[in-house]
């Protein structure tokens, strides 16, 4: 059976982004259906799989990561609008493949992600 999953890294302070809020939407038709919303855990993951069993198909699909949220509750300064608020991935599942991993390395001022294992 098939999931998705992720975690977010904290590259401005060398740790996991611990409490992150995050969606995942459906993309069908030019419209968006919000799955679901989890908070990442203090490994900057999430404690089960964010989709999986038949809600698992293949298709277009967005992660939205609060990073501004984040790195305020930290304290950390940010500008006025932040220059990253909230991340938005926009990528696509092939449901044949059992498991996909979608990442967030996060700063203040940049992102990455990749599709990882």
């Amino acid at each position: 059976m098939g999931r998705l999953t992720t975690h977010v890294l904290d590259a401005a302070h060398g740790c996991p982004g611990s409490a992150i809020k995050v969606e995942l939407f459906r993309v069908e038709n030019g419209q968006t259906e919000l799955l679901g919303t989890v908070l990442t855990n203090q490994d900057g993951r999430c404690d089960a799989p964010i989709l999986q069993g038949d809600d698992y198909r293949s298709g277009v699909y967005q992660l939205h990561f609060h990073a501004g949220d984040y790195y305020r509750a930290r304290g950390v300064e940010l500008p006025s609008p932040a220059f990253l608020d909230v991340v938005v991935l926009r990528f696509g599942i092939d449901a044949d493949q059992e498991h996909y991993h979608v990442p967030l390395l996060i700063s203040p001022y940049s992102y990455s992600t990749y599709r990882g294992s």
